[in-house]
């Protein structure tokens, strides 16, 4: 089979990356109900950060956090089991929770990373945390970032293209996804105020073309163009709309891109109030 045949979004490993707190919790119902719906299989992973000369001072502290997220993963586990989802948990420590995450992804040979995102005030909004900015920009798979807050999508997809070959990527996972959750799709080019006609031209082509491939495939896709920043544009046609999964594309791993996302892929992540996938181009 050749890249251009492979399957994007095959989610036949799922990872999930909790830390148990507040900002895990719409991640953990996002994971189990995508693993129920694609009959995945679903690793929870729970890493519990370890200051190595602190915890050689204070062994109990580290202790206490190993039990308490343990209990954690028995609940999840449960809620799993009920769901009739093959689930396996794993707690680790480590110094840095992205590699960990990282590591067990490649271990499994996940399809997608499922993690929460963390909400850092007004001025911030359209940034993303660090930690979640490398997970993405290290990982194997595509990754899907939650927001405190939102459901596992039910009303449809949303996908932007610039008409470059990553959005193309980005288009037929949309595609697949939105065939394996059976919800409808949106494809959406965003022109820049001042964008010149031909690169205009390259984004409405490009939606056509890709909302004929999705026709071809037996799915029925919407088609938008519109102008403004993208990605404050991408967001507000997923509100207006009522899509709740945005699918935005991502740099691959190569040279310092490996922990970069992009500019307009990082505030879409940052500013969306829906989950958001991201493709990534490995």
């Amino acid at each position: 089979m050749s890249d251009s045949e492979a399957p994007l979004c095959r989610f036949e490993t799922i990872i999930l990356a909790t830390d148990g707190s507040e900002f895990s919790e719409s991640a953990e119902s996002v994971a189990l109900d995508l693993a129920q719906r694609c009959g995945a299989r679903l690793i929870v992973a729970r890493i519990i950060l370890t200051d190595t000369q602190h915890d050689a001072l204070s062994p109990p502290r580290s202790h206490e956090a190993s039990v308490a997220g343990q209990a954690d993963l028995d609940v999840l586990e449960k809620r799993a089991r009920e769901a009739g989802i093959d689930a396996s948990m794993i707690l680790r420590h480590g110094v840095d929770r992205h590699q960990e995450i990282v590591a067990i992804a490649e271990e499994f040979k996940a399809g997608l990373i499922v993690i929460g995102r963390r909400d850092r005030g007004d001025i911030a909004r359209l940034m993303v945390g660090d930690a979640t900015r490398k997970v993405i920009g290290l990982a194997p798979c595509n990754v899907m970032v939650v927001p405190r807050g939102a459901q596992a999508p039910h009303r449809g997809l949303l996908v932007g293209t610039d008409g470059s070959d990553l959005g193309d990527k980005a288009v037929r996972a949309a595609i697949e996804l939105a065939g394996y959750c059976d919800l409808p799709l949106t494809i959406a080019s965003v022109a820049v105020p001042g964008q010149s006609d031909e690169r205009r031209q390259e984004g409405v082509e490009a939606v056509q073309r890709l909302q004929g491939e999705a026709r071809e495939q037996g799915r029925q896709a919407d088609a938008t163009t519109e102008e403004g920043r993208p990605e404050i544009a991408l967001v507000d046609i997923a509100r207006r709309d009522q899509r709740d999964l945005i699918v935005v594309g991502s740099h691959g791993r190569t040279g310092i891109k490996r922990l970069l996302m992009g500019s307009v892929s990082e505030r879409v992540v940052g500013g969306a109030e829906c989950p958001v996938l991201v493709v990534k181009n490995v």
